[in-house]
């Protein structure tokens, strides 16, 4: 017989994404006050328009499953107090008057924020599928709404962070990066378009 899944912990998953996305909208906000390349500050900005675009819907979420999106709880803190030092630390980068080291450093935090909310979807796509009722309902239509978003800022923002570090670095770099280039969605896209990288240079 299959286990019950845990009710607490799938509204504390909603609370932690829900977060995830407020934090990121100002994450976003402030990279993008730190792009120096053109094509990232494009990428970057319809990022920002995406994240508040899966904010409203896990608001619809809460909304159907009858939850309050501003419930407290230590986790929800936490993810919070991540996406505040993130935005602190692209703002000192900022304020130290070098450009593209604070660009990278925008580049770096973009990467965390993306890895804890790439994770909230993923877990939110597996009880979509494992659970029953309203809840996989809602969580289905949700999931297939953004996933695929978040596949892209992920992998994508990984591989512009990286060929800037290489340009950075003195050695020839391929921007916009190959996961741009060959529209990378998912893990396995990232790592091929990584090892291409070299033929395209």
């Amino acid at each position: 017989m299959q286990k019950k899944y845990n009710d607490h912990q799938v509204e504390e998953l909603l609370r932690q994404a829900l977060e995830t996305e407020r934090g990121g909208i100002k994450i976003y906000t402030t990279a993008l006050k730190a792009a120096v390349n053109k094509d990232l500050h494009e990428e970057w900005a319809g990022y920002l328009d995406e994240t508040r675009t899966h904010e409203r819907v896990l608001t619809s979420v809460f909304e159907e499953l009858g939850l309050d999106t501003e419930q407290a709880s230590p986790g929800r803190s936490v993810v919070a107090h991540i996406g505040d030092s993130l935005v602190k630390a692209m703002e000192m980068a900022m304020q130290n008057g070098d450009r593209e080291a604070a660009q990278l450093v925008a580049g770096e935090c973009v990467v965390l924020a993306e890895t804890k909310d790439h994770l909230n979807w993923e877990l939110i796509g597996h009880v979509a599928k494992h659970a029953s009722g309203d809840v996989a309902r809602v969580l289905k239509k949700a999931y297939e709404a953004v996933e695929e978003d978040e596949d892209h800022h992920l992998y994508h923002t990984t591989g512009w962070t990286r060929e800037l570090w290489i340009d950075s670095l003195g050695f020839p770099a391929v921007l916009p990066p190959p996961e741009e280039v060959k529209n990378v969605e998912t893990a396995i896209g990232a790592s091929r378009a990584e090892h291409a990288r070299e033929s395209m240079l």
